[in-house]
């Protein structure tokens, strides 16, 4: 039986040992020559990658920390955990709503300054006013993309009794079945900008996403209206944002991500990135990745990688070849021929395709040799080749 060996790089919930149980897995953060990784926060991208390393599991969404590029031309697939910490997200970002209307925060920090007044009752009916904000019922809500957490912003946003209008050009269907109906999509972001009395932002960081919101789009929001960001600091240009503050034109900006150049500008809100600081969604996580760990590692399904196709195999019932190439002509062709020439039949093939990465996978009537194996491992157009047997 093969046992596979997985290091953690951060601590994690143990309930990973629900599902890499038993002698087929070795777990820990002192193993060594891992077949697989999983991590939380520690970056990567100075670590070695060793050649027997298969897989890594981010607990958690962003992928910051690891080199997803090179971990793919080392023939390794990255998964991550999207929508396990998403509720726990979604409440905070509630709270941000309400921290951006009634001054909450503002308002507790004045109580503790004043705590030893002896006339600290007087003094509270003379200074709350202050601290007078609006309420969210009846306002507009645009929550910039619709996927498992803008989704539940939206979907809470309305239940609060706010008019809500999401924007995400690529929502998924599966998404798209769980939002409200209620919610209006608007395909239009100037439209969203425009109308909104709360932006609230639920998208990827991405070169097409890196400072979205900068002075153009401040320029578009509805004077005095309040923007929240749990999704990734970046999203944001901070000068920018800071100028709007400054002027009014930007009532709030309650944020995940603290950064020097707006610490301390007025009504400002920071929270230290306890987005995803729940028990609930660090066992969510980690259940997510060890399953889809275990499913790669047995069977050679991929699910919520996001440096290489996604790919729902059957189980493992005849010698399995899997091959993680370039997208690039004639790969295929090379490798059925290479098996040909051992005189192995093909009884199934799958092959999927991400941009410059692709998956192929062979079932088989033999079990092909190591030399066979190295022959296609010597191919410049291939990453890896693994063989799985039933």
């Amino acid at each position: 039986m093969t046992m596979y060996k997985i290091r953690n790089l951060n601590p994690i919930s143990p309930v990973y040992r629900d599902i890499l149980a038993g002698d087929k897995y070795l777990v820990g953060a002192e193993v060594e020559k891992p077949d697989a990784i999983i991590v939380r926060s520690a970056d990567m991208h100075e670590m070695d990658i060793e050649d027997q390393l298969l897989c890594v599991g981010r607990a958690g969404v962003g992928v910051n920390n690891i080199p997803l590029d090179k971990m793919a031309q080392k023939g390794v697939v990255v998964f991550n955990s999207p929508g396990a910490n998403a509720n726990a997200v979604k409440e905070l970002v509630i709270a941000a709503l309400l921290m951006a209307s009634r001054r909450v925060s503002e308002g507790i920090a004045w109580a503790k300054e004043n705590a030893a007044d002896p006339d600290l009752s007087k003094l509270v009916e003379k200074s709350k006013k202050q601290f007078v904000g609006p309420e969210i019922s009846g306002k507009t809500l645009g929550v910039i993309g619709l996927g498992a957490i803008g989704v539940m912003v939206a979907n809470t946003g309305y239940a609060l009794g706010m008019k809500v209008l999401g924007y995400d050009p690529y929502i998924s269907v599966e998404h798209a079945w769980s939002l409200s109906r209620a919610v209006q999509h608007s395909t239009d972001l100037s439209e969203v900008l425009r109308q909104s009395d709360y932006i609230s932002l639920h998208v990827p960081l991405t070169e097409g996403t890196r400072s979205m919101m900068d002075e153009s789009a401040l320029a578009q929001m509805k004077q005095g209206a309040a923007l929240i960001n749990y999704a990734r600091d970046a999203l944001v240009d901070t000068q920018a944002v800071k100028e709007a503050l400054e002027s009014g034109a930007l009532r709030a900006y309650v944020s995940d991500f603290p950064v020097p150049a707006l610490m301390g500008v007025k009504n400002t809100v920071f929270t230290p990135h306890l987005g995803a600081s729940t028990p609930e969604s660090e066992d969510n996580c980690v259940r997510l990745i060890a399953g889809q760990l275990s499913d790669y590692l047995n069977v050679g399904t991929i699910r919520n990688s996001v440096n290489y196709p996604n790919c729902t195999l059957t189980p493992v019932t005849m010698p399995r070849l899997t091959v993680l190439h370039k997208n690039v002509p004639n790969v295929i062709g090379t490798v059925t021929g290479l098996v040909a020439s051992a005189n192995i039949n093909i009884e199934n093939m799958v092959n999927q395709s991400r941009g410059e990465y692709a998956y192929t996978v062979l079932d088989l009537a033999g079990v092909p040799d190591k030399a066979l194996l190295a022959r296609m491992e010597e191919l410049d157009a291939i990453y890896k080749v693994r063989l799985i047997k039933a």
